[in-house]
């Protein structure tokens, strides 16, 4: 299934925890609503950012929308009524990534090319605390207690912060280049990450791990010219991973003992700027520069 209504390329696609609904952010300043049954007709537009959706993210009762923009903005919406609830404001460049809590009172974790990480409360209009750092933070990631954050930026770093204290716990160091996605495991003891060094790779998060933390690393996914920032994900399980590419393809890889690769989904004109895999495992979704999403099954 072809999801086409956006007039620039997309860069965060998103289903909501019950899986029945897609939002999609794209450089055309729009977040559109789909539906994942049916036609898949889309059935909402949201607006008022005043320059590209960089990323989005779902509450936890599918019901708001948080949106990041390059125009420094960080918006939450409500989904029933599509208005905007309310401007986050206080980062001074492009905000490239947020993540929500996993539980507890929701609140939601930022990152941007000031090298400012910022945590917000959505009843808030400014944040309430933030974390300076020397470079871009072009990935963020909410640890399962949400007392961490896992950012990473242009120095090819993963660092693990503490947000009380404002302390960098450790780092996972291995990448080459920058990097574009993080996401923890659903079971939250492994942390994934993609980097614009081709590679897709898995880190032990658990609090006493061994010294060299990384698990497995992931080839076959094509990053491309553009320097897009790439994303990866989960499926529910944790039992697989996927990537998008620069050669319009989706990467999907099996996380077990041999961590092969298991699929490459072709059909995209441009390169996948976002993948997510249904909560439900059945569907992937792919957003691309293309200007359009395919909604497809996942082959078990």
């Amino acid at each position: 299934m072809e999801l086409s209504g956006h007039s620039g390329e997309i860069f965060a696609a998103r289903f909501d925890p019950t899986g029945s609904h897609i939002a999609s952010g794209s450089m055309d300043r729009d977040i559109l609503l789909w539906r994942t049954t049916g036609d898949c007709a889309n059935y909402g537009i949201l607006t008022g950012h005043k320059s590209a959706v960089l990323d989005l993210q779902w509450s936890r009762d599918s019901q708001v929308i948080y949106s990041a923009s390059a125009d420094m903005t960080i918006a939450s919406w409500n989904v029933e009524t599509g208005e905007r609830i309310r401007r986050h404001v206080g980062h001074e460049e492009v905000v490239n990534c947020l993540d929500v809590s996993k539980r507890g009172e929701e609140f939601i974790v930022s990152g941007s090319d000031d090298g400012s990480i910022s945590a917000w409360d959505p009843r808030q209009k400014a944040a309430i605390d933030f974390i300076q750092t020397d470079f871009p933070v072009t990935a963020v990631c909410i640890s399962e207690g949400g007392n961490d954050v896992y950012t990473g930026g242009i120095d090819n770093e993963i660092k693990v912060w503490d947000l009380r204290m404002k302390k960098i716990q450790y780092e996972l160091t291995g990448h080459t280049d920058t990097i574009t996605s993080l996401a923890l495991s659903p079971d939250a003891q492994s942390l994934l990450s993609y980097s614009h060094d081709n590679t897709v790779r898995t880190w032990n998060v658990q609090p006493f791990a061994p010294l060299d933390r990384q698990i497995r690393i992931f080839d076959g996914a094509q990053v491309g010219l553009e320097r897009n920032l790439l994303r990866a994900c989960w499926d529910a399980e944790g039992s697989r991973v996927a990537a998008g590419g620069g050669d319009g393809t989706v990467t999907v890889w099996e996380t077990g003992q041999k961590g092969r690769m298991l699929h490459k989904l072709p059909g995209h004109k441009g390169t996948v700027n976002d993948v997510r895999i249904s909560p439900d495992g059945s569907m992937v979704l792919s957003a691309s520069t293309d200007r359009t999403m395919l909604l497809g099954e996942l082959p078990r």
